[in-house]
């Protein structure tokens, strides 16, 4: 999809990165509410350019880790380092953040809510990034002349503002119909391929962590330990029908007690 800007979107994809350095990485990672224990000695890690999706069953701290690793949650022990800094120190500014709910401002429009992931006004950028994900011409709709599926693109295009090296997804086609889901997650990919992030995508959808992901993490029940971690030798493009995903799918389950 072509932009309409004078400017088009960078891939990142480890520009400027050190190839020796992952893009993420979590070690011996406890977070604990009270008495109650949400992750326990969990460890991570995601080389640049790698998508990896998290799955595992509600409750399990998929959240949570997500919430760490943006430095919303400050007390935890163990490590949690984004390009080699410390999420507790301010991690790295090359992080973007998309949410299960699109959050937008209803208020604003397309422009505006997309606008709100930059440091000041950028009209180029922000119409480039609107043509990014689909949405140009709708640039003065306001929210409630979205469809769901529009809206979480907004919500991508937001977190794409920075041009993030780590782009991190909690659930963010949960909400939407069998259908619409399938249309976002082939968007997403389209988004991946084209801007070559880092990708870390929370799901307790099995089929959609086959089939996004290079690897799956599954996290166990509270509290959430790493059960395992599913390499997924399936070739891109993929198909969802695809006969490889089916042994990934059978290990995820497996892995999932289910």
């Amino acid at each position: 999809m072509s932009s309409t800007g004078d400017r088009d979107l960078e891939p990142r994809g480890g520009d400027g990165a050190d190839s020796d350095q992952p893009a993420l990485e979590v070690s011996a990672l406890r977070k604990a509410y009270g008495d109650t224990v949400a992750l326990s000695d969990v460890d991570l890690t995601v080389d640049h350019g790698e998508f990896v999706t998290v799955v595992g069953p509600s409750g399990c701290g998929k959240s949570t880790l997500l919430r760490v690793l943006t430095g919303l949650e400050e007390r935890f022990e163990g490590r949690a380092e984004i390009d080699g800094s410390d999420v507790r120190e301010g991690g790295s500014d090359d992080v973007g953040m998309v949410f299960q709910e699109p959050r937008l401002l209803p208020w604003a429009t397309v422009r505006e809510n997309v606008a709100v992931g930059l440091d000041g006004p950028d009209d180029g950028r922000v119409d480039d990034l609107v043509s990014q994900v689909g949405l140009e011409g709708f640039g003065d709709t306001r929210p409630d002349e979205l469809s769901g599926g529009m809206a979480q693109r907004v919500s991508l295009a937001r977190g794409l503002a920075y041009e993030p090296e780590l782009l991190l997804l909690d659930e963010p086609f949960s909400a939407l119909d069998a259908l619409t889901k399938y249309e976002q997650q082939d968007f997403l990919l389209e988004v991946w391929n084209r801007l070559e992030p880092t990708v870390l995508l929370v799901t307790h959808d099995v089929e959609e962590a086959a089939y996004l992901g290079d690897r799956v993490v599954v996290l166990g029940d509270q509290p959430g330990t790493v059960e395992r971690v599913i390499d997924v030798a399936v070739d891109r493009p993929r198909e969802r029908t695809a006969d490889g995903l089916v042994p990934v799918r059978e290990s995820i389950t497996d892995a999932l007690g289910v």
